[in-house]
């Protein structure tokens, strides 16, 4: 539905109107009590009610703050300026904020893309900004989005993995948190859009694995863990040993035969890839003994 931008009178200008009319309705009937006819009278009660009728005619609208007007069922308009409005006393008046709001949502248990049973929260910052889809597109705009949001992020998390496998570069929860949380701040969009909303931002605020797979999914987290580490140690080691027995070489320093050359490769890795430190055994005899 499209918003229409509505008129109204200055509530300065109108309360002034007002109290003219109402001192002039009470002058009129008491000089028609005292010496003027009836009629009179009847014009100063008329007056009176007129000033009756113009009171519910005046509301405010604060900074961020926009008023529908509806007349007899009908759309009539949105203010959205700040201060002291008047209008018809037969609108009916619905006040809706513009400002910012911000759901925290509750932790959920859904499954990733590959099945995991996880916990997932998010927190989304989002306003209205067309009064007119917000008020007569839905039913209450507040329960619409808070009910979309989880149904957003219950979609979102079934479309990725919780985390990287040893083979797969896509993008995960866990390792992608910007594209992840753009992803989610579209769907809201195209979800809230026909409500009038905008949805400003939105991020994951809680991801964990559920509590039944959390203890064997931190197993496999500690053993990928430590295959990195052993191969960055491996690789590190073979450059070693590599660099020098080219020094060796080199330098001319002694002359090994493949025999020797495996040993000292082979006792060179154990030092530099062991987790303890080695206790070195002093060679006296020769070099064959």
């Amino acid at each position: 539905m499209k918003e229409i931008i509505g008129k109204t009178k200055s509530g300065g200008f109108i309360l002034l109107l007002s109290f003219l009319i109402l001192i002039l309705s009470v002058v009129i009937f008491v000089e028609a009590i005292i010496i003027g006819p009836e009629f009179l009278a009847a014009l100063g009660i008329l007056l009176f009610i007129v000033f009756i009728f113009m009171l519910p005619g005046f509301f405010t609208i604060q900074p961020n703050e926009a008023m529908v007007l509806i007349l007899f069922g009908k759309y009539s308009g949105t203010i959205k300026k700040a201060g002291w409005h008047w209008a018809n006393p037969f609108y009916t008046k619905r006040k809706i904020s513009l400002r910012s709001r911000n759901i925290n949502g509750d932790k959920i248990k859904v499954n990733d893309e590959m099945g995991n049973p996880i916990e997932i929260a998010a927190v989304i910052v989002w306003r209205v900004e067309n009064t007119a889809e917000a008020v007569f597109d839905v039913d209450n705009y507040v329960d619409y989005v808070n009910v979309q949001s989880e149904s957003a992020l219950r979609h979102l998390a079934g479309m990725y993995p919780y985390d990287n496998t040893e083979d797969s570069h896509t993008i995960s929860l866990r390792g992608s948190a910007d594209e992840v949380a753009e992803a989610l701040k579209n769907e809201l969009q195209q979800r809230l859009g026909k409500a009038g909303v905008v949805v400003e931002e939105a991020r994951l605020s809680h991801l964990a694995y559920a509590p039944e797979i959390a203890a064997a999914m931190l197993q496999r987290q500690q053993a990928a863990a430590i295959i990195a580490a052993r191969q960055k140690i491996v690789e590190g080691a073979v450059g070693m040993v590599q660099m020098a027995l080219n020094k060796l070489s080199e330098n001319e320093i002694v002359e090994l035969d493949e025999e020797r050359k495996a040993a000292m490769v082979s006792n060179l890795l154990v030092v530099l890839c062991g987790e303890k430190n080695t206790q070195p055994v002093i060679n006296t005899g020769t070099l064959h003994n």
